[in-house]
């Protein structure tokens, strides 16, 4: 089947997606430009700043795609081919993740810009506030396990000889080109902050010096300097995940973000221009059969494995904690809320198009070093052949740079999560949170000793999108208490639900045996945190059940 033609069909789902669907569920909603937003009512130009949606567009885009929806499609595929990875992609994006994002952002324009977890104080009360925080820090550490383990393992060796005789490390150049590139972006925040330059002229100086990093990285002698195994690369990145969320953020986090978003944009280029015209065929089936073990049967782990993809509750953090402040009008919610998270849909099928171009042989690998692989075929249409190691470089480097996106921000929410669970403020108080935001997913991936990539993932894939499930149930809550219709929401809630708390409840079945047997190893601590995922879930599920309740007990007497 003709790559182009299948890209076509799955852009025209989005499209059509957005089109009817998106305005069907934005009209539920009543968007009113004429109700003033938190950003216009508290505009105070730090955190509350009516912003053009335009922009706000690929702020918002960029703070969500990560590696998620990368990473969890090209899994899927190496186990169950691209069949089902497609329809849940498109079908999933379009009546649950996007349905997800658009509500949560919503929700959160009409309760001042609060948080998800604050939505679900107001509507639920408190015990229900209590363990959603304490569900969604739990997400947050299996985000850092997931993207710390898929870091790792881009940046590991790959030894090979190049024809002059000289050895090249395809992982020692990712991970070369990417401290380089963080190496820029501190020392473009402090050119910001000295001399604050227009926008032009850091666009026109920084970006090309990034690809200079991913030129050096090609440089045998550079790539064989960073060659580390997977433990202590853990250190490494949760070294900097420690760092990174502690420093004011002009100094790494905004000028990362507006480089990340240069590599984003030229990476998603790339891909169009190799699906559309770099003349590849399909050469992978569309049903594979799974091999046997954990995690290999397509219902649930199929839908938790693509997680991103298609839904992702991390999104609803994003929507609630900062896009909802800069919502200049209702009527932006739906291109910035629904829109984007289509176009991460777009951006999975992207990743899932690298796989389908490569030979059975070539997928066989890690994630990671099969996007670079593909990818790295698709940028010859503009390098050449002569360019592939640039090109498998730059498509490492970018995969890493979505990485250091959500590492960032999922450490710093940790951060603030358990600060304002324990009512602690001060500067050792962040410090003493942050480190343990980063040493419970450090003790994951040392018990996991380098091989756990996809245990790991599943797992985070279960809480991410039981958070998301988590979300939409709250938001019905609300919806039913204003009087309107929630069944667009709470049908896919139900979904969600079921499916990651089928997988949740596998994996704590499995870890409790384990732990059991061979005491605490990964398997044993994964199943502890789902027996923990779980009780908090069943918490919140109970609370909702009585908020419901009480409203209709309050209709009746009334």
């Amino acid at each position: 089947m003709s790559l182009p033609l299948l890209a076509a069909a799955v852009v025209a789902v989005l499209t059509a997606g957005y089109a009817f669907y998106g305005r069907f569920v934005a009209r539920q909603y009543a968007l009113d430009d004429r109700r003033t937003t938190p950003a216009t009512e508290r505009a105070d130009g730090v955190d509350y700043v009516p912003t053009p949606p335009f922009y706000l567009f690929g702020q918002h885009f960029s703070a969500i795609a990560a590696a998620g929806p990368i990473l969890g499609p090209i899994l899927a595929c190496q186990t169950w081919g691209w069949g089902p990875c497609l329809l849940w992609i498109g079908l999933g994006v379009v009546f649950v993740g996007a349905v997800h994002d658009l509500t949560a952002l919503v929700a959160s324009v009409r309760h001042g810009a609060s948080t998800v977890a604050e939505v679900a104080r107001r509507h639920l009360g408190p015990r229900a506030w209590l363990s959603l925080t304490a569900f969604i820090w739990l997400a947050l550490v299996y985000v850092v396990v997931a993207f710390t383990d898929a870091t790792a393992n881009t940046f590991l060796g790959q030894v090979e000889e190049l024809p002059d005789g000289t050895s090249f490390d395809k992982g020692g150049g990712v991970a070369a080109a990417a401290v380089l590139y963080l190496v820029l972006a501190v020392v473009m925040g402090f050119v910001v902050r000295r001399f604050q330059p227009k926008t032009w002229v850091l666009s026109v100086v920084f970006v090309p010096l990034v690809l200079g990093c991913v030129w050096l990285g090609t440089v045998p002698a550079v790539s064989m300097v960073l060659r580390a195994d997977a433990t202590t690369w853990y250190f490494a990145i949760l070294g900097y995940c420690v760092v990174a969320s502690l420093v004011p953020v002009w100094t790494l986090l905004q000028p990362r973000g507006f480089l990340g978003g240069f590599v984003l944009y030229l990476a998603l280029a790339a891909g169009v221009a190799g699906v559309f015209f770099g003349g590849h065929e399909i050469r992978q089936p569309a049903f594979a059969t799974p091999p046997e073990g954990f995690g290999k049967d397509l219902f649930p782990f199929l839908f938790v494995t693509i997680a991103c993809g298609a839904c992702s509750g991390f999104h609803g953090l994003v929507c609630s904690g900062t896009t909802s402040k800069q919502i200049a009008r209702e009527s932006h919610c739906r291109p910035v809320g629904y829109g984007a998270m289509l176009l991460e849909a777009f951006v999975a099928l992207i990743a899932l198009s690298t796989v389908l171009v490569l030979s059975p042989s070539e997928v066989r690998g890690r994630p990671g070093a099969v996007f670079a692989d593909g990818m790295a075929s698709f940028l010859t249409l503009f390098v050449g052949e002569g360019g592939r190691s640039f090109a498998r470089v730059f498509a490492g480097m970018a995969l890493s740079t979505f990485i250091f996106d959500t590492l960032d921000v999922a450490t710093r929410l940790g951060r603030y999560l358990l600060q304002e669970l324990f009512g602690a403020r001060s500067a050792r108080a962040a410090l003493l949170a942050t480190l343990a935001t980063v040493a419970v997913p450090l003790a994951i991936l040392l018990a996991g000793g380098g091989k756990s990539f996809a245990d790991n993932w599943l797992l985070f894939g279960s809480a991410n999108q039981l958070l998301a499930g988590l979300t939409l149930l709250s938001a019905g809550v609300w919806l039913r208490a204003g009087g309107k219709r929630a069944w667009y929401v709470l049908a896919p809630a139900a979904f969600v639900l079921t499916v990651t708390t089928w997988s949740i409840g596998r994996h704590a079945v499995r870890g409790v045996g384990a732990l059991t047997r061979d005491g605490l190893g990964l398997e044993g601590i994964n199943g502890l945190v789902s027996v923990a995922m779980l009780a908090l879930s069943t918490t919140f599920l109970v609370e909702a059940l009585r908020a419901v309740r009480r409203r209709a007990a309050a209709g009746t007497q009334a």
